[in-house]
């Protein structure tokens, strides 16, 4: 099998081999820092649908080893975990272990902890190659941002395909992450609010600081709902309860208990998703279809960014400059709500 140099160790679509046999994320290479050149890619026992599509027997199947999967953001994740429970609600005798990155972030890393008992196991990368069981159904799926079709195909359908499941086969109720709901979740005991999330993991699909204020009037105006979000906003009606989230389910329940959201391309869009709340969600980078195409709750906002398109993630400063032109150019007193947006006047 060919050795990869450090640059194709590092952008391949998939996980690697080691010279001693052990299974290694390239993310973990590239976070710790360590030596990325002598490894190969993993045996073609393994599936691994960018090198050949395949339709899993998962029929035949009794517990799935999925390596790598599914990214080390908690978007990437939430999203990912819904095609595994698409999948688990077909074949219900199936269970799952999940390689992951250790270097992933804590914050992602406990989401999964929430979920394990619901799908099986999550163990830490590396492990060594022989310890996976040879006759058991074993699929790669690491490094997916250079897989060519994440970044053509919605998100869902991609972890779909990825795991040798038709996309089209799975209705769209089971990819709208409603597996977040069976969560065991703080309960609030704020009152009644609107949540604005607008950071998501790069600044290019983020909402730039210098339009925040303007979104948060919207949103009281619209609602008459108290305000909270996650960051700071130099807005009289608006509180930053960035602090309070403890951890992952702290985060989950703060979402899922709000009555409206506003949002970027983010985690919170996928986590809104999960528990019906309605959703505004502005796109930049990537078209609404992309990813909020299964959402019944969300109405999307599509910033004209063609130059833009694609991009997974973006610092420039001439990338960030015309971000945040279109942003100040956008009305915001025709920024849509989502039907079922719930006014103070509604609650009782």
């Amino acid at each position: 099998m060919t050795t990869l140099d450090e640059v194709h160790a590092l952008t391949h679509a998939g996980s690697l081999l080691s010279r001693s046999g052990e299974i290694v994320a390239p993310y973990d290479l590239e976070v710790s820092g360590d030596d990325a050149s002598g490894f190969t890619a993993l045996p073609i026992d393994i599936l691994n649908a960018g090198r050949d599509a395949f339709e899993a027997d998962y029929a035949h199947a009794r517990r799935v080893h999925l390596i790598n999967a599914f990214g080390v953001t908690l978007g990437d994740s939430v999203i990912g975990l819904s095609a595994l429970f698409a999948v688990k609600r077909r074949y219900r005798h199936l269970a799952f272990t999940i390689y992951r990155p250790a270097c992933a972030p804590r914050y992602v890393h406990r989401l999964y902890e929430l979920v394990e008992l619901l799908f099986g196991q999550v163990v830490d990368l590396p492990v060594p190659l022989a310890s996976l069981p040879g006759d058991a159904l074993k699929i790669d799926i690491g490094n997916q941002l250079f897989w060519p079709r994440f970044a053509s195909m919605p998100m869902i359908d991609f972890f779909l395909w990825a795991m040798g499941i038709e996309p089209a086969s799975i209705p769209a109720g089971d990819k709208r992450n409603r597996w977040l709901a069976d969560l065991r979740l703080p309960a609030s005991s704020a009152g009644p609010y609107a949540l604005f999330c607008p950071d998501a993991s790069t600044p290019v699909r983020s909402i730039p600081v210098s339009v925040r204020a303007d979104i948060v009037a919207r949103i009281a105006d619209e609602t008459g709902l108290a305000v909270y979000g996650f960051g700071a906003v130099a807005h009289p009606r608006y509180r930053d309860i960035a602090p309070l989230p403890a951890d992952t389910a702290d985060f989950l329940a703060w979402i899922g208990q709000a009555r409206y959201l506003v949002t970027a391309d983010t985690a919170a869009l996928h986590i809104a998703a999960g528990f019906d709340v309605p959703t505004t969600a502005f796109f930049t980078s990537f078209p609404a279809s992309m990813r909020a195409r299964d959402y019944a709750s969300c109405v999307a906002v599509e910033l004209d960014l063609p130059h833009l398109r694609g991009m997974h993630a973006s610092a420039r400063a001439a990338d960030l400059d015309a971000l945040e032109r279109a942003y100040r150019a956008y009305d915001w007193r025709a920024m849509p709500f989502a039907r079922g947006a719930l006014h103070a006047r509604d609650i009782v």
